[in-house]
């Protein structure tokens, strides 16, 4: 995702994050962190927790975790506060997973800093990535970020509560 423009907060950006990733056969005792912004599977943090803590603090390098679809969000409940950013891949455009992963992460465990989706993210699951919580997004290859942007007004109003909106339409024309 590093040097890419993306979305967040409905605005283009410029990407300094860099996603760990092992390679096949790789023990997470093994990885290397380069130097700035990570994000790092879960196995990555479960084994160099103390390692990404202390750059955190001693050098003000942001620290972010990537969920994969079978990364469980139980997993990780108890430290979502010590991540800038979480991300969450959707490796099929097909796979709706995240979804849920970004709902819980919101309402259930009370993550308020960035959630980002990344992978096979096209303009179509923009404004409704956007309902369940995430406010960041790196579209797939080949995707245009700056016609995503347009998604965020593709429908004028919600009728169920949603993280974006928390009142449902019918309440909000009562009041």
């Amino acid at each position: 995702m590093a040097n890419t423009k993306f979305i967040k907060e409905r605005r283009l950006q410029d990407d300094v994050w860099k996603v760990v990733n092992l390679a096949d056969g790789q023990a997470a005792a093994d990885v290397r962190l380069p130097f700035g912004p990570l994000l790092v599977p879960p196995v990555v943090w479960n084994e160099k927790k103390e390692c990404l803590i202390h750059r955190e603090y001693e050098h003000g390098t942001p620290l972010g975790i990537w969920l994969g679809p079978e990364d469980r969000v139980e997993d990780i409940a108890a430290d979502v506060d010590d991540f800038t950013v979480i991300a969450v891949h959707f490796p099929k455009f097909a796979d709706g997973r995240g979804y849920s992963t970004g709902r819980l992460l919101r309402e259930r465990y009370g993550y308020d800093g960035e959630l980002r989706a990344f992978g096979d993210i096209g303009r179509d699951q923009i404004f409704f990535l956007n309902r369940v919580g995430f406010d960041s997004f790196v579209l797939g290859e080949g995707r245009s970020a700056e016609d995503a942007l347009k998604a965020f007004d593709d429908f004028p109003e919600s009728y169920q509560g949603g993280s974006d909106q928390p009142i449902p339409l019918f309440r909000r024309r009562a009041a």
